[in-house]
């Protein structure tokens, strides 16, 4: 497909196989741009018995203003509705939204994957001692303490997926 993020954001919906490496890697996914009506989507995922996935927030299209938004509405009814037909369900969306995601109830489902996306720009241009820290809001918020990865460790080869390898997807 070779789309860049601004051509694949006029798109709804295309197929391929999950090739970030999460428990769904492989598997053939309809990937999903907003939230078009549940039926719709149900629709394009049962023309293809071989959808295991669906995989929304696409193309960085998950952006509700806030938990209480009505936006929220609108995400809770296709990931629930689509996690209720037995479909694996990946949610893209920025670690900012971390709250809302755990307050969705969409994480109490055995197959929703929440894709964590954390934009780390020029990451090769830090040196080897850079560190990733996942940490609470506040001291003692809401975590028993924090976690501390050495970023390099984190970078290996099997966790890796090259921008080319999102070009295989078909626009539907």
């Amino acid at each position: 497909m070779g789309l860049n993020t601004e051509e694949r954001q006029n798109v709804v919906y295309f197929t391929g196989y999950e090739v970030e490496h999460t428990i769904a890697y492989g598997m053939k996914t309809l990937f999903v741009v907003g939230t078009p009506p549940l039926e719709e989507i149900l629709q394009q995922a049962n023309r293809d018995i071989d959808i295991k996935q669906i995989y929304f927030g696409t193309s960085q299209s998950f952006n509700p203003k806030s938990i209480t938004h009505v936006e929220y509405q609108a995400w809770d009814k296709v990931i629930l509705g689509c996690l209720d037909e037995g479909y694996w369900v990946a949610l893209d969306f920025g670690v900012e939204h971390i709250e809302g995601v755990i307050e969705s109830g969409y994480c109490e489902h055995d197959k929703f994957i929440p894709m964590i996306s954390v934009k780390l720009p020029y990451i090769k241009q830090l040196n080897y001692n850079a560190t990733l820290k996942l940490d609470d809001r506040t001291w003692g918020a809401t975590n028993p303490g924090v976690w501390t990865h050495h970023l390099p460790s984190l970078m290996s080869k099997d966790k890796f997926t090259y921008w080319d390898q999102y070009t295989q997807d078909t626009t539907l």
